[in-house]
């Protein structure tokens, strides 16, 4: 259903109308005369500026004053570079206004606001790029709370592509009228910042989705798809990403900051990005940059290209998750020069570990996950974190935080049994079953079943991917073929694209269903140190012991040589992290864990990810088995928290008040005796409750206690 236009025919001045509806009787009346026609379309081309004045007057006149209000007060914080005000403006004071007066309609138009800018001392150009950046919170309240017709789709995109052209191509201002580009004079907060790159992405996204439906689309639509096969095409989005790198030399500036690291009087920051370019100076081109990585890592990743995804993190990759291992060298660098959202935290760290999923790097994966998780865990303390106290950004983050937790229990469930990757953070996969446990216990499992519930969690937990290139509307032959095809048997031959979801689902299902018979093959070689494969083949149901055709039971320890072979892959993974033992090269410091970040995301070492190893030789099978010590330093930690909170609870408490009637003895004055010792009477009693109750600390028992005098 489309949404209404906001102002209709109904609401046209009474005076104009009846001016033109006399004309029209005249003309009737007169018959074809091309001259009173030519008259009359002169005459209706004068009334319409008119019209259109006095509409865009009342519906002026219909917004709300505090909304005129916020209006002026927040082109007039960007006009002072009010960093500051921009901010609440932007983070409070428009999502309160939403929820107020417009919840279910769309904010007023930017053409009807203009005239209330004109009051400030600002320029042409000033007061465009403000429209701009109005017009991109206008079509992001419409994507968010309404239902963008095609009209909107288009002219966000045209909004977008004038937003970043002017940030990119904006004329210098130098007395010398160059017209070379020039860093623009703007000052935004960075979460409006992350905001602008985030919803270019999902408009992206969205359109790209919503093009590839043909069936659902009007004839009027087919046309404009048609024309503007342009808007919203994948060349177009990421030739802003990359310009947006390119133009702030955001890696360059990265590449510095290490350089300068360790260095006796080394530059700060800012120095550094002001020896780089201009652009690099401003943290407005810095942080663009940086969120176009992000945004990249994010688009490669909806069209399905995860080698390149994380290609593009070499640089930032390092800073954002180098330390991010468990056991782990740290990440000693403290780039503050670039910003660190929630959002683009959990984000990042989702779509990496997604990555390493679809390329079966089940290890680098799971601490990627587990990271974000721990992360997302403290989150929910903070719920009023700066920044997030809008609730639609603090349900889009624990929304990402549980799809991310869903592939954490598919990884979990790919790694071997008694892998020592099962046990990075028990807190972690404790969540995971009490959230998927049924799934989790199908999966391990193995069979139809574990097929269908990994399927589950992937069409929930994945990237909603896409389509790189748009139907072809400018066909009328294919799309008519597209029209009259059934979607459920799609003809040889047939231009109807693949749902790319679909695609990347049956490629996935493919790698765990391979899988599937290892956790049967690893029970029974674990009850074993040697055995042969004819009764290996035998315990599998391949071949029974007995069998008297002999090429039939070869047939059958072929089959189970093979299922140890698929096991002997499984066990094996590139991972970022390994072990350090044995590694002497520069830059790949140890930590005390003994475990080492090696190279770029994409780099590393193979690894065993399991506890059982075997040799074949010829038909005996001989079996080793590694046993992991287990982890006791956390559980000794929680409980003696617990027993220190318990015991600060009891040494904070008053003393119970004897009331002395029962089994009574003379003492000394002022106490009662009991048995072989002396209790304070009621006078010392309540003293006693009167004093203020001890201080606790988070654990170890180091705080300062009041002591009770017996």
């Amino acid at each position: 259903m489309s949404r209404p236009t906001l102002w209709s025919t109904a609401d046209m001045d009474e005076d104009l109308a009846d001016a033109v509806d006399a004309e029209l009787s005249l003309y009737a009346q007169q018959g074809q005369n091309p001259a009173i026609y030519d008259q009359l379309g002169a005459q209706i081309e004068q009334l319409e500026p008119l019209l259109a004045i006095q509409q865009h007057m009342a519906a002026l006149a219909a917004v709300p004053d505090v909304v005129k209000s916020f209006i002026v007060s927040f082109h007039q914080a960007i006009l002072n570079r009010d960093l500051p005000s921009i901010t609440i403006f932007y983070t409070t004071t428009f999502p309160k206004l939403t929820d107020r007066f417009y919840s279910r309609t769309e904010w007023p138009e930017p053409e009807i606001i203009a005239p209330l800018l004109s009051s400030n001392e600002a320029t042409e150009d000033q007061i465009h790029i403000f429209l701009v950046l109005y017009r991109d919170l206008y079509y992001r309240h419409v994507y968010s709370r309404l239902h963008p017709n095609i009209d909107d789709r288009f002219h966000s995109y045209e909004n977008s592509c004038e937003l970043f052209n002017y940030l990119l191509n904006s004329p210098s201002s130098a007395d010398d009228n160059s017209d070379e580009p020039a860093p623009v004079d703007l000052v935004l907060p960075e979460q409006w910042l992350w905001d602008i790159i985030d919803e270019f992405i999902y408009q992206f996204q969205v359109f790209c989705s919503w093009r590839s439906k043909v069936k659902s689309k009007t004839g009027d639509e087919l046309m404009m798809l048609a024309d503007g096969t342009g808007v919203w095409s994948s060349y177009s989005v990421l030739n802003v990403l990359y310009s947006l790198i390119q133009k702030s030399k955001i890696n360059e500036f990265i590449v510095a900051l290490k350089e300068e690291q360790g260095k006796e009087g080394a530059r700060s920051a800012e120095e550094v990005a002001k020896s780089i370019s201009p652009y690099t100076a401003l943290p407005l081109y810095r942080t663009l940059g940086y969120f176009s990585v992000l945004g990249l890592l994010r688009v490669h990743v909806l069209l399905g290209d995860f080698t390149l995804a994380l290609k593009v993190m070499d640089q930032v990759g390092e800073f954002l998750l180098g330390g991010s291992g468990f056991g782990a060298k740290a990440n000693k660098s403290s780039f503050t020069a670039l910003p660190t959202l929630p959002a683009t935290h959990i984000s990042t760290h989702y779509y990496v570990g997604f990555c390493y999923m679809m390329l079966r790097r089940y290890p680098d994966a799971i601490r990627t996950f587990v990271t974000v998780l721990n992360f997302s865990q403290r989150m929910q303390r903070m719920r009023n974190y700066s920044g997030y106290e809008r609730k639609d950004q603090y349900d889009q983050i624990a929304k990402t935080a549980d799809r991310t937790l869903a592939l954490y229990a598919m990884c979990h469930s790919l790694v071997l049994p008694g892998s020592p990757f099962t046990r990075l953070d028990d807190n972690i996969t404790s969540t995971a079953k009490e959230r998927y446990g049924d799934q989790m216990g199908r999966m391990s499992k193995g069979g139809s079943d574990a097929l269908a519930a990994f399927e589950e969690l992937f069409l929930y937990a994945c990237p909603k991917f896409i389509n790189a290139n748009s139907p072809p509307y400018d066909d009328p032959d294919a799309i008519a073929l597209l029209l009259s095809a059934d979607p459920t048997e799609p003809a040889e031959g047939s231009p109807i694209p693949t749902d790319p979801t679909q695609r990347h689902l049956r490629l996935f299902l493919a790698s765990a269903g391979a899988q599937s018979p290892l956790p049967t093959l690893r029970s029974f070689l674990h009850l074993y140190t040697s055995l042969t494969t004819e009764k290996l083949s035998s315990f599998l149901d391949l071949a029974k012991v007995s069998e008297s055709d002999q090429e039939t039971v070869e047939e059958a320890e072929e089959e189970a040589i093979q299922e140890m072979m698929v096991l002997k892959q499984n066990s094996r993974s590139l991972s970022r992290i390994v072990p350090a033992q044995g590694r002497s090269e520069k830059g790949n410091e140890a930590s005390p864990a003994g475990l080492t970040v090696i190279g770029t995301l994409l780099e590393g070492e193979m690894i065993s990810t399991s506890d059982l190893n075997f040799v074949i030789d010829d038909n005996t099978i001989h079996i080793a088995e590694s046993t992991v010590g287990r982890r006791y330093a956390g559980w000794f930690i929680k409980n003696t928290e617990r027993s220190q909170r318990v015991l600060d609870e009891i040494r904070g408490s008053p003393l119970p008040v004897f009331k002395g009637k029962v089994g009574q003895k003379q003492g000394a004055p002022g106490t009662v005796a009991l048995g072989a010792e002396s209790v304070a009477t009621n006078d010392s009693a309540e003293a006693a409750q009167k004093k203020a109750p001890t201080k606790t600390v988070a654990w170890g028992g180091a705080g300062t206690r009041t002591t009770l005098d017996a």
